[in-house]
């Protein structure tokens, strides 16, 4: 039997009004988020969504996060497009291996039952 334990998250972000500080400049906030500058550009690993009651929404993986997460709230053909609103949360677990992001996506998706991927689902 194989063991494997999920990557304990690097970066958590969650919506938040800027705070008024006359020393930055305004963020304009994506969807609630203003926090994306913390999420590593050039690095890889998978993403976890959450909802305002801690529920796992959506399970991905990237080889450059930031670029993959903000697509998420931009695009037309993100799975979880009717689902933006709901995203109170996102973990981000850094993971260089392409193949050991395969493996944790896939891991995470299955056992913690994510509520919007469809693809690599086992449990249902």
């Amino acid at each position: 039997m194989i063991k494997i334990d999920i990557p304990a998250p690097n970066v958590t972000i969650t919506e938040r009004q800027q705070s008024a500080n006359e020393n930055e400049p305004k963020i304009k906030p994506i969807h609630g988020f203003i926090d994306f500058h913390q999420i590593p550009r050039d690095k890889g690993g998978i993403f976890m969504f959450y909802n305002i009651n801690d529920e796992l929404l959506f399970v991905g993986k990237a080889r450059k996060l930031r670029q993959r997460i903000k697509k998420h709230f931009e695009d037309n053909v993100s799975p979880i497009k009717q689902h933006r609103d709901e995203v109170y949360k996102i973990e981000v677990c850094l993971v260089e291996d392409p193949m050991d992001r395969e493996i944790y996506e896939t891991y995470t998706i299955n056992t913690l039952q994510s509520k919007y991927n469809i693809d690599k689902v086992f449990y249902k």
